[in-house]
């Protein structure tokens, strides 16, 4: 996942994010599609609302494949649970942390009230049923494919707008659990700088301290982007360029960049 450092007004620097085991990748992923879906969801447009509804249509499915919501229950308890064994520690804000228990008490709160699976309601309709088979077709989903989907686009945009509420209802508490969860391992630890030698850089980690995610800073004008593999044990990023549009090669100079290590 790539996300833009917002507080860098001069060089734009890029941070990418690699995640070390499966929930954080899903977690990932729905928060990508998520902010897909939130981007769309207002606009006036029937291509945008096609948009919001690709983006539903991906929740779904991902949330289909994978107990999110147990997944996220037990995030939540066990970020809940570290943080209480600091309470005591010296330095620790203790309204911060109160603050911040209690926002990770009212996610839970809200995950077990839903009736269901995150996302029941847009699985379950009909509409977005027959859309859901036809997108697999290149095309699949045009006029004469889906006259009914056709019919239901050409309606006022406010209208439009009220099913896709509808439908997002029971998805938010997913939503606001994952940001929630994703920005206490974004900000767990502090980057620190780094150089990969002729562009690559490997490092060993804990297994008795299991990392959830690394990420990689890097000054966008650079024309860099870093390829990450690894998991629990080990990881590497080989730091690529493009040459001439030709296909990505190992830079063969050292690479500055700024390395942070969530362990959260």
């Amino acid at each position: 996942m790539l996300t833009a450092i917002q507080d860098c007004p001069v060089s734009q620097k890029l941070v990418y994010e690699h995640p070390l085991n499966e929930r954080i990748r899903t977690f990932l992923r729905l928060e990508h599609l998520f902010a897909k879906a939130e981007h769309f969801l207002g606009g006036e447009d029937p291509w945008e609302t096609r948009a919001a509804i690709e983006a539903l249509l991906e929740i779904v499915t991902v949330t289909a494949r994978a107990d999110v919501k147990n997944e996220l229950l037990r995030e939540l308890d066990r970020h809940s649970a570290a943080l209480n064994r600091i309470r005591r520690q010296a330095g620790v804000h203790v309204d911060t942390l109160d603050q911040i228990l209690a926002e990770l008490g009212e996610a839970v709160a809200a995950l077990h009230a839903l009736d269901g699976q995150v996302g029941q309601r847009a699985r379950d309709d009909g509409l977005l049923k027959a859309v859901a088979q036809r997108t697999a077709i290149p095309g699949g989903t045009c006029s004469f494919d889906l006259p009914l989907y056709h019919s239901w686009l050409a309606q006022p945009g406010a209208v439009r707008g009220e099913w896709l509420a509808a439908w997002m209802e029971d998805m938010r508490p997913a939503s606001e659990a994952i940001g929630l969860i994703l920005t206490l391992t974004r900000t767990s630890a502090s980057p620190r700088p780094e150089t990969a030698p002729l562009g690559f850089f490997q490092e060993s980690l804990d297994s008795q301290l299991p990392a959830q995610m690394i990420r990689v800073g890097l000054e966008a004008q650079e024309g860099l982007f870093p390829e990450i593999s690894g998991h629990k044990n080990r990881y590497s990023i080989r730091f690529m360029e493009v040459v001439d549009g030709a296909k990505p090669v190992q830079s063969r100079d050292d690479v500055a960049f700024s390395l942070t290590c969530c362990l959260f």
